[in-house]
């Protein structure tokens, strides 16, 4: 993939204790940054994703519009632009591959704002997914450095629900014959195709199968939906990269780190940013009871709910105008502020 830059952070500590000796963190900006460096917006990769996935609703007149505001995507560890087990040589290449944290992810990112740009203040860290926990780390990392939080169909730690989940599509990965002693031997397809089809059962809700709402986004069949909406998708990706974004998700807790030692209240309440917090009504993954238990320990924090029967992918809506005009609205609203 072209139409990215790449930041090299030279010799990097990671959470896990183990350095690399050349990290590298790929991103791409949208807009131009102004001379007081007062417009700047984060917004960081989700499972499976590289910033051309997302950057869909980075354009004038959507959810983040590049005419006013200056965005930077980073591509997160292990999603195989920047740093990722495909990518890394010898000694950790073929199954040795460090775990990377969102510690990890935010400390690179911060490197990157203040080394490349400038940068010292965030107008707003927006995420959906895996770049919303990223957002709720940014906020409780670096209080003082983030304006404001839009954190999408995500969470602070990472539920026990949602780590069956996780433990389910890494199964069904690895039990593909191309899994040997602890890596891929040979591209593992038909582990990949089963990986597809159980995420797609989980990452929209059991009323967009009734309505077959798939027909609105424009599929013209289940299978259709199944193969180019999902299989598809993850076919693109390596293996392992997915299997390491899987273990970075679920170790993701913005309090499991020396700064709050386990305390989820203190981590939350460290967030300084005015944060909305949006989970969508029917994510199956990411409830919004899981999203209430942690906002009751930090009542700053507010919750909005999403309304709409697309599940998690309410809060990746490309193809659900609705869902959009709800994000939209929400970001205007914090912005403005």
């Amino acid at each position: 993939m072209s139409g990215y830059e790449t930041f090299d952070l030279g010799p990097t500590a990671l959470q896990s204790g183990i350095t690399l000796p050349a990290a590298q963190l790929a991103y791409r900006t949208y807009g131009t940054l102004n001379a007081d460096r007062s417009n700047a917006i984060l917004y960081p990769t989700s499972y499976g994703a590289q910033h051309a996935d997302i950057d869909w609703l980075v354009a004038p007149g959507r959810v983040l519009d590049p005419e006013r505001w200056f965005v930077i995507i980073p591509n997160q560890f292990g999603n195989g632009l920047s740093s990722s087990p495909s990518n890394l040589p010898l000694p950790f290449a073929d199954g040795r591959w460090p775990v990377f944290t969102h510690w990890d992810n935010v400390h690179a990112q911060r490197r990157l704002l203040r080394e490349v740009f400038g940068i010292e203040r965030l107008a707003m860290v927006y995420g959906w997914s895996m770049g919303g926990q990223q957002a709720l780390h940014w906020g409780a990392l670096f209080p003082q450095e983030v304006a404001t939080i839009c954190a999408v169909c995500t969470s602070a730690r990472t539920s026990p629900h949602n780590k069956v989940f996780l433990e389910g599509i890494r199964a069904a990965l690895t039990a593909d014959a191309a899994y040997q002693d602890g890596r891929f031997v040979s591209r593992p397809l038909r582990g990949l195709r089963a990986f597809a089809r159980i995420y797609a059962g989980w990452a929209v809700s059991q009323t967009f199968y009734r309505r077959e709402m798939w027909r609105e986004a424009g599929f013209a069949s289940y299978d259709d939906w199944i193969l180019r909406g999902w299989e598809g998708n993850f076919l693109r990706r390596e293996g392992e990269d997915l299997l390491s974004m899987i273990e970075t998700w679920i170790r993701s807790d913005i309090s499991a780190n020396p700064v709050f030692d386990g305390d989820l209240a203190a981590a939350l309440n460290a967030i300084e940013a005015r944060t909305i917090l949006m989970p969508c009504d029917t994510d199956l993954y990411f409830q919004v009871a899981d999203n209430a238990a942690e906002v009751a320990l930090a009542p700053r924090i507010e919750l909005r709910p999403i309304r709409s029967d697309w599940g998690h992918r309410a809060g990746n809506p490309q193809l659900s105008p609705p869902d959009e005009a709800v994000l939209r609205a929400a970001v205007a609203e914090l912005l403005a502020g």
